[in-house]
């Protein structure tokens, strides 16, 4: 028997309109150089509706991929509705992925336009030739001066120019399994992956991070999203926070502490997220502060230290609360709230228990899983196997990469690399990870790569690369390196090495001279035998 219920698409066109036709009056904040810059839900709506202008008037393709450059800002926002809303693609660059990488995601994406704030073009524009469909390229004036772009090749426009002579649009109907968004993984294995949102799935995930057992988003709230825009859909918070109305503050291109504390402060922020780095230097600037209106403190990216977490407790009030996600799971697939139940656990116990991820969120089913078979292990908070998730907002596959098998299950799950156990309430810890990935201040290095580029040195004979424990980080490399026979080759030289090969925040924190990488049986580096060796490194 078939149910009787509309078949109405889900789809973004309806959380815009929803913000802009029952909040014409909340803001959108965002911080510049020159102070805070605000903008109605009704005025920010209509400036949208020209951008879906302009990129009629640029030619951009029915289905074509928009790509944006930028800082957390109204006008990125804009960019997160005006391409899906006219049938297109929202395609966010993350600002802090190496060269070859960014020239790999724009080609493999197919790009027809980039947005771009001036205070970052600097990064991108020494690449433009590289690019083979980027036809336009929009400058966002950020405070920063106007680049040189007399030697690109693409068409040089000014966003405001562009808004100020386009007509507002009606939106594109589309249908809810459409894509409407996407963003490419990291890198840490090979080039970096595409992961395309369909409007369904980011509707459903922006239900998702509004339920009262995960991050409670509603109208009441004024959000300060430090994560940034193109990093995981901003953890669903520009979504969310149009959807409900909310009140959003944008801390622009100043992620220092003392800025985004002014801002906590002065703007009555209810709900902030970031990394755990962020809330690491923004704490002692807390201290003294009116923080009343927090009610959320979200972290996100890398484990939370408990030290942090309670010394948010004894600053504001409330401790940190921890969520977990990748951006496959668009990203919100568990959030760390302490069930009802459980009250009666002492400040201790609390304390250890949000050094989880938390439960799965609704709408998302998890499983630890024994990697080499599948089976399913038990919540017995002992038994540790892979992390595998599954829900309406996961991907199914990567786009256009034959990679694609290697991350998911037969049975249709994710496999997300980290090594889990779950406790009979439900709470997932994770306890290692299935590759020797490093994850850094929220993102994430690759061993293999960063050995590869020490191993090039005409010096070295193998090198391995760990993760040991930073205070600030979460995590810091540590190169384990053998030499050639007879080289006098330094720490210092082999950092110099590495200068411009690698990412700045790939950078060893250490460097080691062993005799000889150790050996698993069948020939393979053995990092758990240097884990184990240097376990009692940790660095700042």
């Amino acid at each position: 028997m078939d149910g009787l219920m509309m078949d109405t698409p889900l789809s973004l066109i309806h959380l815009f309109d929803r913000a802009t036709r029952l909040f014409p009056n909340k803001e959108v904040v965002t911080a510049t150089p020159s102070g805070l810059e605000r903008v109605t839900y009704e005025a920010w709506g209509e400036r949208t509706r020209r951008l879906g202008g302009v990129l009629d008037n640029l030619g951009i393709s029915d289905d074509g991929r928009v790509a944006s450059f930028a800082w957390n800002t109204a006008r990125h926002l804009e960019l997160y509705f005006a391409p899906p809303c006219t049938g297109r693609v929202c395609h966010t660059l993350n600002l802090r992925l190496f060269p070859e990488q960014l020239t790999y995601i724009i080609n493999h994406a197919e790009d027809e336009v980039i947005f771009l704030d001036h205070s970052v073009a600097g990064l991108i524009w020494p690449l433009m030739e590289t690019f083979k469909t980027v036809r336009h390229v929009v400058l966002m004036d950020d405070g920063a001066p106007v680049p040189d772009h007399d030697a690109i090749a693409p068409e040089v426009h000014d966003y405001e120019n562009l808004l100020a002579n386009a007509s507002p649009v009606d939106w594109t109907e589309v249908e809810e399994n459409q894509a409407g968004s996407m963003m490419y993984t990291s890198g840490t294995t090979g080039n970096p992956k595409g992961v395309v949102y369909s409007h369904r799935s980011m509707v459903l995930h922006t239900f998702g991070t509004m339920m009262t057992d995960t991050l409670g988003v509603n109208e009441r709230d004024v959000i300060l999203p430090v994560v940034p825009m193109f990093h995981a859909n901003a953890w669903g918070l520009a979504h969310a926070g149009v959807a409900t109305g909310a009140t959003l503050v944008m801390p622009g291109a100043d992620l220092s502490p003392q800025a985004l504390a002014t801002l906590i402060e002065e703007e009555s922020v209810s709900m902030a997220a970031g990394v755990p780095t962020i809330w690491m230097g923004v704490l002692p600037e807390l201290d003294g502060r009116d923080t009343s209106a927090l009610r959320n403190i979200t972290c996100g990216g890398s484990a939370v230290p408990k030290s942090l977490s309670e010394g948010y407790r004894a600053t504001t009030g409330m401790p940190i609360l921890q969520a977990w996600g990748m951006t496959e799971t668009s990203p919100l697939a568990a959030v760390c709230n302490i069930k009802s139940t459980l009250n009666h656990l002492d400040d201790e116990a609390k304390a250890d228990l949000r050094t989880t991820i938390g439960l799965v969120s609704p709408g998302v089913e998890f499983r630890i899983a024994e990697p080499e078979t599948g089976e399913e292990l038990p919540w017995d908070g002992a038994a540790t196997g892979e992390l595998q998730v599954r829900g309406p907002w996961v991907a199914r596959t990567y786009y256009n990469d034959h990679r694609a098998a290697e991350s998911f299950t037969n049975d249709g799950w994710l496999k997300t690399g980290d090594v889990a156990n779950a406790d009979p309430e439900g709470y997932i810890r994770l306890v290692d990870r299935t590759k020797d990935l490093i994850k850094s201040g929220g993102e994430w290095i690759s061993s293999v790569e960063l050995e590869n580029e020490i191993m090039a040195h005409p010096d070295v004979s193998e090198a391995a690369v760990i993760g040991v424990l930073s205070a600030k980080w979460g995590e810091r490399a540590l190169a384990c390196v053998v030499t050639q026979e007879g080289s006098q080759v330094t720490a210092a030289q082999i950092l110099d090495w590495l200068e411009g090969r690698v990412a700045k925040w790939w950078m060893p924190a250490l460097v080691e001279f062993i005799g000889e990488v150790p050996k698993t049986s069948v020939g393979k580096f053995s990092k758990k035998t240097l884990r184990d060796q240097f376990a009692h490194v940790s660095v700042d």
